[in-house]
């Protein structure tokens, strides 16, 4: 009797060293994971490639160092790994090279309007050139149809610090065909953070205490909203973001 309980005492004893010692290589395959899943990401792979990131997670905890070209970059990439399965929590780091611009400058107000029009697949800001005098922008470039013209200024305009806008945009002759590259897979949290981004630069949208949660490309909104012009206007601005597939809308008026 007493060697089989020296037994059952040596079993659990390895049993419980097996499971400590799985704990630490679950926790590192984890952290593995959510390294790899940022760096794949599509923001990180589009709008972030040529920025020097470096991304370290110890149990969940990531830690984002390095420089970034623009200081919304670096909310792009905390938006980004902070809604990837397993981050508990993420310390930004991230220093922007040269200068900042000022809040409110016609630097930061130029900033905020291309990386919003970036964002959606129904404007063409890789054809068009922003430019800002005193807070009133100036769109320029060439647009597939009137419909895209008239859209890219109205995103322009709604944009926080934006007081007015000159489109100067011209209209193709020959429409152009826009659409989104079957190969181009774009993840949940890419696209939650372009949504996140997207509500807190336009002036319009109550972007504080909105809750954003993506499933398969399916945005998901809870919050207060002013009016139902706002829910309106969000779920528009959502439906068009590169990567969204529906928009559900559950914010309520305050």
């Amino acid at each position: 009797m007493k060697s089989m309980k020296t037994s059952i005492a040596v079993f659990m004893a390895a049993s419980a060293a097996m499971f400590a010692a799985s704990v630490p290589l679950q926790a590192s395959k984890q952290d593995e994971r959510i390294e790899s899943s940022a760096k794949k990401s599509y923001i990180f792979r589009t709008y972030l490639k040529d920025d020097d990131i470096k991304i370290e997670s110890k149990d969940g905890a990531v830690t984002l160092t390095g420089t970034v070209s623009e200081e919304s970059h670096k909310s792009l990439a905390s938006e980004t790994v902070t809604d990837l399965p397993g981050t508990k929590s993420v310390s930004n780091k991230l220093e922007v090279k040269g200068s900042m611009p000022s809040a409110n400058s016609d630097a930061w107000v130029a900033e905020k309007v291309r990386l919003t029009l970036l964002f959606h697949r129904n404007v063409s800001i890789s054809d068009s050139k922003v430019s800002v005098q005193d807070g009133i922008v100036t769109l320029r470039g060439e647009a597939s149809s009137n419909a895209q013209k008239e859209l890219t200024a109205e995103y322009a305009k709604d944009v926080e610090g934006v007081k007015d806008v000159n489109n100067e945009m011209t209209v193709a002759n020959a429409p152009k065909t826009t659409y989104e590259k079957v190969s181009e897979n774009i993840d949940d949290a890419s696209i939650t953070a372009q949504v996140k981004t997207t509500l807190l630069f336009h002036r319009s949208t109550s972007f504080h205490g909105t809750k954003v949660k993506t499933f398969n490309g399916m945005v998901t909104l809870h919050g207060k909203a002013k009016n139902t012009a706002e829910i309106d206007l969000v779920t528009k601005l959502v439906s068009d973001i590169k990567g969204v597939k529906s928009v559900r809308n559950r914010m309520t008026v305050q």
